[in-house]
């Protein structure tokens, strides 16, 4: 994370319980000892048993960490807790006024605040801010947001709420995908006016997952948004790959950028064009004209493979590739098993024909 430049990491929700203190104080030493950049927030419901082991965390490492506290806006949430408008108001104004008073600067955030009444947005930010949050997170909690909505309410809370509040406030995005509108939402509120958006790596998370952190950096990077316009993200894939076996949730073949599928091709006409534009020795052409992302910005490369689709140039690059000659009896060989076959050959099917 600290190589390709994510700015913050959320180090997780201490107040639910032992383990959880020692993970999170298992990073924060990690970030202090390894002098990293990134920035540190940890998850806290807007209550003091949530804030307290935060600071003490804080103490302990000498790591900053702030405290995103959060509570429930919607009239859905408030319906089901028998919440009413003061009690929000009152417990947010208690929160934030602790979490200030213990030294921590405080991120206040707002559960499905796409389906909030604008009024109650308006108010519980605004109370937040006046008891000293200097970062606030409108959320998609359960990705219900479109774009366009996105774009909207973000626009309502800069206009609405941090321009008449006089202060200097960070305004942060926090999407989900239920709709698979999440990277689109997040690009959304970034153009209308959001400081950073919330995501995670694959877009792990709660039902069909968060906003994708590396679908985020690959799009940032190509729309040539500051700073990612020159950012290195090389080591991408290398982090997908991490995460991915960390958790145990596999990336799936198709999976933009790095899925192991992502640049391969198999047909015959996208095949010949990419192989052509590297007979010109043009790498940015042979990434670029049957792919609408430059492979090697991202440390990657174009794959050609064989199969029923594919024509005798797709043979003839693949045995140059590897070094193997391409006399016409095995490229006709090869040929052959393809276009009999039913799926892309394997390795191991295209070295028979080779041997045979």
């Amino acid at each position: 994370m600290e190589a390709l430049g994510i700015n913050a990491l959320d180090l997780g929700l201490p107040g639910a319980g032992p383990r959880a203190v020692e993970h999170v104080e298992a990073l924060a030493r990690e970030i202090v000892a390894r002098k990293f950049k990134i920035s540190a927030n940890c998850a806290a419901r807007t209550h003091e048993n949530d804030i307290r082991p935060i600071v003490n965390i804080v103490q302990r490492t000498g790591l900053n960490i702030e405290a995103a506290t959060f509570l429930g806006s919607s009239p859905l949430r408030r319906y089901t807790e028998n919440w009413t408008d003061e009690f929000l108001l009152e417990t947010t104004e208690k929160a934030v006024k602790y979490a200030v008073s213990l030294g921590l600067n405080v991120m206040y955030v707002t559960e499905d605040t796409t389906r909030c009444d604008p009024a109650m947005v308006k108010r519980l930010y605004s109370t937040a801010i006046n008891f000293g949050a200097r970062a606030i997170a409108v959320c998609d909690t359960a990705g219900h947001a479109t774009p366009m909505g996105a774009f909207a309410l973000v626009q309502f809370v800069m206009e609405e709420v941090v321009k008449p509040s006089g202060e200097k406030i960070r305004v942060d995005w926090h999407g989900h995908c239920d709709r698979g509108f999440a990277v689109a939402n997040s690009m959304a509120a970034l153009m209308a006016g959001a400081d950073c958006v919330h995501a995670c790596a694959l877009g792990i998370g709660e039902r069909v997952g968060n906003t994708q952190m590396d679908q985020m950096l690959v799009n940032l990077k190509l729309m040539g948004i500051a700073p990612w316009a020159d950012q290195d993200l090389t080591k991408l894939k290398e982090y997908c790959q991490a995460v991915s076996q960390s958790t145990g949730v596999p990336i799936p073949p198709n999976y933009p950028v790095v899925g192991e599928d992502a640049f391969r091709t198999a047909t015959g006409v996208h095949a010949a064009a990419v192989i052509k534009a590297y007979k010109k020795n043009d790498l940015e052409l042979a990434n670029a004209v049957y792919s609408g992302v430059p492979s090697h910005v991202f440390g990657l490369e174009q794959v050609i493979d064989i199969g029923p689709m594919s024509g005798k140039s797709n043979v003839l690059f693949w045995l140059e590739r590897r070094g193997v000659p391409a006399t016409d009896d095995v490229v006709d060989r090869i040929y052959k098993r393809a276009k009999g076959s039913d799926h892309t050959l394997s390795e191991a099917e295209i070295l028979e024909c080779v041997q045979n």
